[in-house]
């Protein structure tokens, strides 16, 4: 069976003002296995769940899990820094930031178009989907939406990376632009010791709608493995 849960401020799940770094939203994932007495779990992880995947590792052991996914995750580290020369300067996440608070509305629907590839050459989405999508998006917590963001481009996971002990799939889209493949997918890749790396050719962030067929093959490849 799948599970799908709704990260807190998100969703139909509560909006506390407090709680969006990881160690409480891994702390959220844990509750959830526990309550529902879950065991043999693949985890699933994609953006910025690979970080709650990987942090579930680190604080909690890695408790009844048996495999990891990791699609267009964040991991390990997104800020560039001396020593992380790939990531993405803090000036395009404080630009983002006074975007979201200057007018949420357009930069949400802006967001939706590059985390699909829409550009004026390529379309793989319908408006219908990304309005969709956008609904969804403008319904969660606006204090939530920019804590996960500050929480997303700052954590540095690189050290909990080899904590990730099971066999895990690492699934990243090589023309990613919200978290470009180089500091994420590659890096994360060589940091995870029983990891299997996918690129996709072409493929934006939000490949688990634009290549769904890909994707759900390699999944259930990998899980009956």
């Amino acid at each position: 069976r799948v599970i799908a849960y709704d990260r807190r401020g998100f969703g139909k799940s509560s909006q506390p003002w407090t709680g969006y770094d990881y160690d409480t939203l891994s702390d959220d994932l844990k509750i959830l296995i526990d309550e529902l007495e879950l065991e043999d779990v693949i985890l699933v992880g994609f953006s910025m769940g690979g970080g709650e995947v990987v942090r579930y590792f680190s604080r909690h052991g890695g408790e009844n899990i048996s495999k990891a996914v990791l699609i267009s995750s964040v991991t390990p580290y997104m800020l560039k820094t001396q020593d992380n020369p790939g990531g993405v300067a803090k000036q395009v996440f404080d630009e983002m930031d006074e975007e979201m608070k200057e007018d949420r509305m357009k930069f949400l629907q802006d967001f939706v178009k590059t985390f699909y590839g829409v550009g004026l050459l390529t379309k793989p989405v319908s408006d219908a989907y990304m309005q969709h999508d956008f609904t969804i998006a403008s319904g969660a917590s606006p204090h939530a939406t920019a804590e996960c963001a500050k929480a997303f481009t700052t954590t540095d996971f690189r050290d909990e990376m080899p904590l990730v002990f099971v066999p895990t799939l690492i699934v990243h889209g090589d023309s990613d632009k919200t978290v470009p493949i180089e500091s994420s997918g590659e890096k994360s890749a060589g940091l995870i010791p029983d990891a299997k790396y996918l690129v996709y050719g072409g493929s934006p962030h939000g490949l688990f709608y634009t290549d769904k067929e890909r994707l759900n093959e390699d999944l259930l490849e990998f899980l009956l493995s």
